[in-house]
Order: C-alpha cells, then structure tokens, then sequence
C-alpha cells in the first residue's frame, strides 16, 4: 500500500523505488569467469608443454622405452637397481631394440625412459589439474550457466587422448613383427587431438575474457564471410598439422633434404615404394613429405586470399589479428624449409613444431574476433 504523499514534497524528488540496471539479465549466471579463465590458462601453458615434451619424446626416440601402460601405478618410476633392471629387460624384448638399439646399455636406456615417463607424467598433471579445476568450481556453483558441459568436455577429451597415447605407443611395442617407431597414422591422431584440446581451452580464454553480456552485443556486428574464411583457414592448417605429424611419425622430413625439388625432382621418385600402394600415404618417407609440402603451398595461397579479406574488416583488432596469422604462417613455411635443408634437426624441428602451436591460436584468436568483434573508438582505444 502506497504512503500519502506530504504536500511539502517535491514533486521531482527521488523515487524510492530501484531502478532498473542494465545487465541484470546475466547477473547471477556469469559465475566465477575470471578464476575460471585463470585456471584455463594454466591448462592450456601445460598442454602447450606436454606437447613439446611429446615433440622432443619422437625426436629422440624415445617413446617406445615404457613397454606397459599402467595409468596410475606408473607414475611411480624405477627406485632401485632391481626396478631398472626389470624395465630394461621389458625394452631389450621388442623389435625397436633389437633391430637398431642393441648398443644400448642400461644408462642409455635411462635417458630415454626419464622422457618418456615425463611426457607421461606431465599427462597425469593436466588430468589432475582440471580435475581439481572443474570438481571446485562445479561443487562451489561457481561455473557460468551454460558453460558446465563446454569444462566437462575438456576433461572427457583429455582421457581420451591418454588412451589414445596407448594405443598409439602399443603399435611400436611388437616383438617379431620388425616395427621399430610407432604408426604414424596413430601419431597423427595423438598430436591431432592435443591441437584439439589446445582449440576448445584457447576459444574458452577468449570467450571468458570479456562479459556475457557484451559477447551477446559483439555478436550482432558479426562479420559472417570473414567468419566463414577463417573457419576454412583452420581446418586447413589443422589437415596440413595431421601431415605433418605423419612426416615426424616416419622421419620423412630427413628422406629429402633439397628444396624446391626433392633428389633433383618435382616428384619423388621413391613415392610408390611400398605394396599394397595404399600404404605409401601413410608409410612412403617421399610421397608423404612430397604431400606435406604440396598442401603448405595450397595453404600459403588460400591464406593470402584470407588475408586480404581480413585486411578489409572495419575492426582494427580484428585486422591485426589476420595480419598476425599470415605473418606467423610464412614464417612457419621458411622455417619448415630451413628444416628439410638441415636435415630435421632436434632443435630446429621442435620449434618447428612449437610455432605450429602459436599459429594454430592466432588463427583461432582471427576467427573468435570475426565473430565477436570489439569496436574501437575513433582514438584506435
């Protein structure tokens, strides 16, 4: 029931009742977006990580010294002599020994397991740290509505991917069958899904980073086209890091180290080696680096055509974003021909590798502002 009104009152005095505010929409539903964000980053720095220490694992041959796959009793490395002793009999039994380490003595042996069993461990981490992550925030109510399925994903796919490391590293370990590095085609499904796992951490950080509120307005000057190249432009860097993940999986990037021409040709002459012919896509050290180079020409030249749409966009940030994409693909391409010429090095090919990384989120970040665009103001603020 109202109060009278005293007739010494002002009829422009303030009205007690609140007034609406804006963004009171989303208010209660945006959760804890910047500790979650936070906790993100740090999954995506040891994702970044674990890759690296999976790129230097191949690289050093080191992948196939753990011959078991004990999820959670492996964390537990070699304590004695007896322990080594028994893990090194274990790798002494499979073909990769055998055939080209029986120079290996037990000292040798420890240099690549300590790798291997790091690349492992670090895999243990990242399941323990969204563990932790997602159970807090979940527990605490504390996650964005909506967003509980996105952070559940994440750790769905991280379990997948550590079978997937299994089912990968079990090609490798045969006795009899003359295998000694894993199939590649399981590689490329290994580093295939990391770079996924990588894409859905990066797009989270850069949707957490601004309010809900003011994704849904950045929405409406979306710029479809752009948006749409930019999306094209990530499935082909994403084919073109598949074949390369097929190259590092059989050392085709030391099968021919000339450029442009590969052995004084065009073509390869060692292409179609392998019987049945099939096999050559996957396990023909010519045909495949021959496959790798060919789809990075088709990649410079669809991204110029990218580059120059992105380049018109009315949003500064955005065209920033697409100058640093094409800037970061050439030099990814000069420094994969500074590889073959030097014969894939350890050094060089990791940061081959690492700068993959980079420019899979810059293309990521070019096609996030495609479709969220921020304004600038007439300053450039």
């Amino acid at each position: 029931m109202s109060t009278k009104r005293s007739i010494f009152e002002e009829v422009g005095s303030v009205d007690q009742t609140p007034a609406a505010q804006p963004g009171m929409i989303d208010k209660g539903s945006d959760g804890a977006r910047g500790a979650i964000r936070v906790w993100l980053m740090i999954l995506f720095g040891l994702v970044v990580l674990m890759i690296l220490v999976g790129g230097l694992t191949r690289l050093t041959d080191s992948g196939l010294s753990i011959t078991e796959w004990r999820p959670f009793t492996g964390a537990i490395p070699p304590l004695n002599a007896a322990d080594w002793q028994s893990e090194f009999a274990k790798y002494q039994a499979i073909d990769e020994f055998r055939i080209q380490n029986q120079w290996m003595q037990l000292s040798d042996f420890k240099v690549i397991y300590w790798w291997e069993w790091g690349h492992r461990q670090l895999g243990r981490v990242v399941g323990l740290v969204w563990a932790i992550g997602f159970f807090w925030f979940l527990l605490r109510r504390q996650i964005p509505t909506g967003w509980t399925p996105r952070l559940l994903l994440l750790g769905v796919l991280g379990g997948t991917q550590g079978a997937i490391g299994w089912w990968m590293v079990s090609s490798g370990v045969t006795s009899g069958e003359s295998m000694v590095d894993v199939a590649s085609y399981r590689l490329a499904t290994h580093l295939g899904l990391a770079f996924v796992i990588l894409g859905f951490i990066a797009w989270y950080m850069m949707m957490l980073s601004r309010p809900e509120r003011d994704l849904m307005q950045a929405r409406r000057g979306k710029e479809a086209k752009l948006f749409g190249l930019s999306t094209g432009l990530m499935h082909f860097a994403f084919l073109q890091i598949l074949i390369g993940a097929l190259v590092a999986g059989i050392d085709a990037g030391r099968s021919y180290t000339d450029w442009p021409l590969m052995g004084g040709q065009f073509f390869p002459a060692s292409a179609f080696v392998l019987e049945p012919w099939w096999r050559n896509i996957f396990e023909s050290p010519g045909l495949v680096q021959f496959v790798h180079r060919v789809v990075g020409y088709a990649l410079l030249a669809f991204a110029i055509f990218v580059w120059l749409k992105g380049r018109k966009s009315a949003h500064r940030r955005t065209q920033a974003a697409f100058n640093m994409a094409f800037v970061l693909l050439c030099a990814q391409i000069i420094l994969g021909i500074v590889t073959v010429l030097y014969g894939a090095p350890v050094q060089i090919a990791i940061v081959h590798q690492l700068l993959a990384v980079i420019l899979w989120v810059t293309i990521l970040r070019a096609r996030f502002l495609s479709a969220y665009p921020t304004t600038t103001s007439l300053r450039g603020n």
